[in-house]
């Protein structure tokens, strides 16, 4: 396969095999550091392909984060190097293949890999190596199963991790890495917009406040997600106020479903349904010069995600993708979003780090996890350029709200937001001949594709002395200046339910990757129960925060 490589794939090429050869050093491992999308893989590829070529090394062993990114690396390996891989799920006596795995399989198959490492020359690359912190088990495991390889190269796009654990292999002190300079190599994501790698990201914040109806004494509670929650002693009983003070959290309410009388059907004047109407609009402005863009919804947990799909179909009358991971065919619903032109993805953790599909532009985010590095690997599935002639921009919908904002920002800085504008082309690009037309032809005059209509959407003004339609993306009319849809109503009892759930159960980077290993138990356990109540309350719960419950429960009853 003829490779064409980017200057910094080349480089880094470069700077890790003399870091390998060389005579004079004991480390073994190179560390690539390099922002989603610049083409991480393709590197790491080239460089097994290069030592294969030297007869430096017989074996290669990928590890990567999930099963479907494990599939991306076989067809992406095979296509650099000509060799196929083995794709290790179950216990596998195979010793003959390079061998692709996820970090949950590394634990259980230690002596497997042990032995291919001590057998043959071998080189170990570890994708999204972040997760495997010392102190954890994907960190123990990988110390102990690889010791005997000649030679790992480490791959990541965000080395510091949130909670400040060390990463096996590799250190940092005060944010900046110790790992000897001559063994890594560094593309930021500034550097990578930069030099065409990535998009540019421009963010909205998503503003809005609840009002919190009192059924006894005392006055509306205002919540917001920059100034919080101000509570009078003078206007609202005392039996209130802890109880409010504690549930109130505008980012709990802001990823808690609202409902119609019927508790089924999604009230479109709901904070999420909001968020996704300036997802919408965006997306459909993307779609009048690139036809075949589409939008990825992050949500918090898997009844929150069926909510936000039931949303998205009343809101543009097509239904979305919709993945999590109670659905058994998962990865092939993502491989066929990827290749259709549907626009919309809806999912809690399936589409993360390193699943590849450039063809998003627009990411709607309401996770659950509120960590820097679930923020940038987030990021990471839509600034991934779709080619050298890629010149969109990257759009993240997201609330607003202090922790969010910050890594918004800290993006900003990077990437160096103020000299780059976010102005369109005046033009539209044929799905059929991948040409350039004016964007107000209807069809195109190289070929004749009659390009899709698409209408615009509108919201009226709840000003009744006003009541004109805005477009959904705008924050306030155009007509009289009043804000448009910031005001979200919800009772005392839905504000003490839905605050109850998740107050205690903020997760960490090790919650979700145990989550990987252990849900499914968990959540049969929870089944088996027979408790109605339980169940429906436990579905709120995301995949890691049930393992931070289960480590809990069984810590009571020590």
């Amino acid at each position: 396969m003829a490779l064409s490589l980017r200057s910094w794939q080349d480089q880094a090429i470069n700077k890790s095999l003399n870091w390998y050869s060389s005579q004079n050093q004991s480390n073994n491992k190179f560390l690539i550091n390099a922002a989603p999308g610049a083409g991480k893989t393709i590197c790491a590829a080239v460089i097994a392909k290069r030592l294969i070529e030297k007869e430096a090394i017989k074996r290669v062993i990928v590890i990567a984060p999930r099963k479907e990114v494990v599939k991306q690396w076989k067809e992406e390996f095979k296509a650099v190097t000509g060799r196929s891989m083995l794709v290790v799920v179950g216990k596998n006596e195979d010793q003959g293949l390079d061998v692709c795995a996820t970090w949950n399989s590394v634990d259980d198959q230690k002596d497997l890999f042990q032995t291919i490492c001590e057998t043959d020359n071998t080189l170990v690359i570890c994708d999204e190596h972040h997760h495997a912190a010392v102190s954890a088990v994907w960190g123990q495991s990988a110390d102990s199963a690889f010791k005997k390889a000649k030679y790992v190269l480490i791959l990541t796009g965000t080395p510091i991790r949130s909670d400040g654990e060390q990463p096996v292999w590799f250190q940092y002190s005060g944010g900046e890495l110790t790992h000897p300079i001559g063994g890594q190599y560094t593309l930021t994501y500034g550097e990578a917009v930069d030099l065409k790698y990535c998009r540019p990201a421009f963010f909205h914040r998503h503003e809005g406040k609840f009002t919190v109806v009192l059924k006894e004494e005392g006055e509306p509670i205002f919540v917001s997600g920059t100034s919080g929650i101000k509570i009078d002693d003078k206007k609202h009983t005392k039996k209130f106020i802890g109880a409010i003070q504690k549930s109130c959290d505008f980012y709990t309410l802001a990823r808690s479903p609202k409902y119609k009388k019927d508790g089924k059907t999604p009230d479109l004047k709901s904070y999420q349904a909001s968020m996704l109407e300036w997802g919408i609009s965006k997306l459909d402005n993307i779609k009048e010069r690139l036809p075949n863009a589409g939008g990825l919804v992050i949500a918090p947990n898997i009844k929150v995600a069926e909510y936000m799909a039931e949303t998205l179909k009343e809101l543009t009358g097509e239904k979305p993708m919709l993945v999590h991971s109670n659905l058994s065919n998962a990865d092939g619903l993502i491989e066929a979003f990827r290749e259709s032109n549907k626009d919309w993805i809806v999912s809690v953790a399936m589409i993360s780090e390193g699943v590849d599909i450039k063809r998003l532009r627009v990411l709607v985010y309401l996770p659950n996890a509120q960590t820097e590095l679930s923020f940038r690997q987030a990021l990471g599935r839509v600034v991934r350029s779709a080619g050298k002639d890629d010149d969109s921009s990257a759009y993240v919908v997201m609330p607003t709200h202090n922790i969010f904002e910050e890594y918004a920002r800290r993006v900003e800085r990077e990437m160096k937001l103020i000299d780059i504008k976010d102005s369109p082309k005046n033009t539209k690009i044929c799905p059929k001949c991948e040409e350039e037309n004016e964007k107000k032809n209807v069809e195109c005059k190289f070929c004749g594709y009659e390009f899709p209509q698409r209408k615009t959407r509108f919201k009226t003004c709840e000003n009744e002395d006003c009541n004109h339609p805005n477009p959904v993306h705008l924050d306030e009319c155009q007509s009289c200046g009043e804000k448009l849809g910031h005001d979200f109503i919800i009772t005392l009892d839905n504000a003490l339910r839905m605050g109850g759930i998740a107050r205690e159960m903020d997760v960490d980077e090790d919650d979700v990757q145990q989550a990987e290993k252990y849900y499914k138990d968990i959540r049969k356990e929870i089944l088996a129960s027979g408790d109605a109540r339980v169940i429906e309350v436990l579905s709120l719960f995301p995949d890691e925060a049930l393992v931070k419950l289960k480590r809990i429960l069984n810590k009571a009853g020590e």
